[in-house]
């Protein structure tokens, strides 16, 4: 820390109790007083370099003592103004340059009043000497809190931010860009310094390094994760004790106020280079914003930025706490997370160069005028994006799928929501539908009272197709799925069973190959006398054993067949042999191929029939 030293006089004032005095052989011949403490000093020396305390004597006569309100710096500051007048050696440096400055120029100690005054030789010490070293810099920056006006007028806020910024720039350790090590998650060097400055005077700061363009853009990122986590915690701890005891109402005003300060000048401060910040980091600054009441136009700004870097999140990244003034009182903000899909969907559809029919888009409700012009508004700004590629997507999907497993255990969950949040997400974005059944299932067990329509509303996002035979078996045997769902999961496992056995399957379910074998009912004696009798049914026997393109039609018309009985039948001793129907195609697939498809035939035509 460095200092400076004016006059070389021995200090020869004194204090008495409340009074402060000086020890001469003349007698002190004016009395001023600051801040409870009485000086009596002698009027030449103060008079001849200060020309405030000029006006004031002219002002009061020659009566009583003169009273400064309000001085900077205090009585301390004071003391330091009139030894210098005095030629008393006093000691400057980092600790009280800002005070003694602003009482020198509250004292009009000027070279107006006298040849290298005060006020010029301060201006010198911080020019030439603290603000060219960083602690001493910041320590100066530090101390213009106390008299934010003062300093502002006199221009020491301004210098002591850009000497900052400027020494940000050369690193100690030789890192020309103020940058840690690429593969260094720490923050730079610099950030844990100014993290301990107000939000005042730390984004002035920033803003002055991001002017230099010398800093990049991950640095910024670093510095502004090391701020948001010095800060933020105490922030929304404060903010939510404010909200427990009440508190005056000035007062948490004023919290609320800076705590909303505190986000929305992060956010400001964001680098505009993609990966300079992750996106866990957007989302943790949404979730602050959201608690702590930040504007609209900041969150906008995050959700966007999200958007942009979606596939590196995590599920714990988007359990949003919904604000206090949510509708439902759920427990976590889904509008906000949708809002993020649909970012996320517009960046995707504009990089493609088809907004409208984007697959994000297909299948959703129709929407209002104004949100489709903010849509198309958010594409357009969206056109320097790069589309991202299909194993982010799929990222995407497992994300979205993992959320709603978690917001489904909540029974406040509105469905409406759940299945926005569900066709957010673009159809092939989901190889696989296990987890998004899984969400389901979770959401219709914590939501029993659900009517037959809503759970067929639910189930319209899940495509059974997709299910792998684990999550098959479970849904087949789910008593709280509709039987519609039911029997499509019957369908499509009784077809990709069909498919393992090297048979090609139009759309025909079943290791039997035959309705009666997925019901689990026994073919009469006279439904046989009619094939057999039948002219169509011994062309189907041939074209079932080649799989020509007459007996997959025929196949696909007993299939509509089936669906029609299906959607008439709904008791539940349809769904239990339906599910037996399951288990038994399940078990029958461990045998050889060769045996399997005797086995088929055998269900399909009874061993009673002849052929000729």
């Amino acid at each position: 820390m460095r200092v400076m030293k004016l006059g070389n006089r021995p200090d020869t004032f004194f204090s008495s109790g409340p009074v402060r005095s000086v020890s001469t052989d003349l007698a002190t011949d004016m009395q001023i007083l600051v801040d409870g403490c009485l000086f009596r000093l002698h009027k030449f020396p103060l008079l001849s370099k200060c020309m405030w305390l000029q006006a004031l004597c002219v002002e009061s006569g020659d009566g009583g003592a003169v009273e400064l309100p309000a001085f900077p710096g205090g009585a301390e500051a004071f003391e330091a103004c009139a030894k210098f007048c005095y030629g008393v050696a006093v000691t400057i440096g980092p600790h009280n340059v800002v005070a003694v400055r602003c009482a020198a120029a509250r004292l009009g100690m000027s070279e107006a009043a006298d040849r290298g005054n005060l006020a010029v030789k301060l201006d010198a010490f911080l020019s030439s000497c603290l603000l060219r070293r960083w602690k001493d810099a910041l320590a100066v920056l530090r101390s213009t809190r106390s008299y934010v006006a003062l300093c502002e007028e006199l221009g020491v806020t301004a210098r002591c931010v850009d000497a900052v910024a400027a020494l940000v720039v050369p690193d100690p350790n030789g890192d020309a860009f103020g940058a840690a090590p690429a593969n260094s998650s720490s923050p730079p060097w610099w950030a844990r310094d100014i993290s301990e400055l107000g939000v005042d005077l730390y984004w002035r700061v920033m803003v002055a390094v991001k002017a230099t363009g010398t800093v990049h853009g991950k640095a910024i990122g670093d510095a502004l994760k090391a701020y948001a986590r010095r800060w933020l915690p105490v922030a929304t701890k404060n903010h939510h004790a404010v909200e427990r005891t009440g508190g005056g109402t000035a007062n948490a005003e004023r919290a609320t106020k800076n705590h909303r300060l505190l986000v929305e000048k992060i956010v400001s401060l964001l680098p505009a280079e993609r990966n300079a910040v992750s996106c866990g980091f957007f989302l943790k600054l949404l979730k602050a914003a959201n608690i702590l009441g930040a504007s609209p136009a900041s969150k906008a700004e995050l959700t966007r930025r999200a958007a942009s870097q979606l596939e590196d999140a995590n599920v714990s990244d988007l359990l949003i706490p919904a604000a206090t003034s949510c509708a439902g009182g759920t427990l976590y903000d889904v509008d906000a997370v949708v809002t993020i899909l649909e970012e996320f969907a517009l960046r995707q559809a504009a990089a493609s160069g088809s907004p409208e029919g984007s697959p994000a888009r297909a299948g959703r409700h129709r929407r209002s005028r104004s949100a489709e012009s903010g849509e198309l508004e958010g594409a357009r700004r969206s056109t320097s994006m790069a589309a991202v590629s299909h194993g982010a997507m799929v990222r995407v999907g497992r994300l979205v799928d993992g959320f709603l497993a978690v917001v489904a255990k909540d029974a406040r969950t509105p469905l409406d929501k759940m299945i926005a949040v569900a066709e957010a997400v673009p159809d092939f974005a989901r190889p696989e539908h296990d987890d998004l059944y899984r969400a389901i299932d979770t959401y219709l067990m914590a939501h029993p009272e659900m009517d037959k329509s809503s759970r067929k509303k639910l189930c319209r996002v899940l495509n059974c197709r997709k299910l792998s035979e684990k999550a098959s078996m479970h849904a087949a045997q789910n008593e709280l799925l509709p039987l519609r769902v039911v029997v499509q999961v019957l369908f499509f496992e009784n077809a990709r069973a069909a498919g393992h056995g090297n048979r090609v399957s139009a759309g025909f379910p079943g290791d039997g190959g035959d309705v009666s074998a997925l019901v689990g009912r026994p073919r009469t004696t006279e439904e046989d006398s009619k094939d057999e009798q039948s002219p169509a049914a011994a062309g189907s026997v041939a074209a079932d054993g080649d799989w020509s393109v007459e007996g997959l039609r025929r196949a696909a018309s007993r299939v509509a067949t089936l669906k029609m009985r299906l959607e008439e039948e709904d008791d539940e001793a349809f769904v239990h042999r339906t599910r037996a129907a399951l288990a038994r195609s399940a078990s029958s697939r461990v045998a050889a191929a060769a045996g399997r498809s005797k086995r088929m035939l055998s269900r399909l035509w009874p061993t009673s029939r002849t052929f000729t």
